[in-house]
């Protein structure tokens, strides 16, 4: 299976669901254009996997991609287990580096409070930008060093 972008998200604010656009701008050294989380740091952007968010409608939670506050959700490729320091191609042009697997929620999300439970913590994983690009759905993401 070929690894893809399913959605890309945006927030002007931390904590909050996200909301789908048509296409994000990533930003070398900062993140995606428009997001509260860019910025010159280690967790510029957020990955979630779709697989991640449908294990969450299993038990029940109407979810959709963006809702866990993840800037990219992905499908067919395994974020939680790929080392820190691994290289991502997104799109055309993009190229990020891993570096960080997961986080500690310190204040509890929307999607917590809703749910009572949150899987971004969890299984989502956050990327720097070497280079930046445009990314939209179904652009394909690949490994290109580990």
């Amino acid at each position: 299976m070929t690894a893809k972008v399913v959605a890309v998200s945006i927030s002007k604010e931390k904590g909050t669901r996200k909301k789908n656009i048509e296409q994000g701008i990533l930003l070398e050294d900062f993140g995606l254009e428009g997001d509260a989380h860019a910025g010159k740091w280690h967790r510029q952007v957020s990955l979630l996997a779709i697989e991640s968010i449908e294990k969450s409608r299993s038990t029940g939670l109407d979810v959709n991609p963006g809702d866990f506050a993840e800037n990219i959700t992905t499908s067919g490729i395994d974020l939680v287990n790929l080392p820190i320091g691994t290289r991502l191609k997104i799109g055309e042009d993009a190229l990020t580096e891993v570096t960080q697997i997961g986080k500690k929620c310190h204040s509890k999300c929307e999607i917590f409070k809703l749910a009572g439970d949150c899987v971004m913590p969890r299984e989502g994983i956050f990327v720097k930008v070497l280079k930046g690009g445009i990314v939209k759905k179904n652009d394909q993401i690949s490994v290109v060093s580990e």
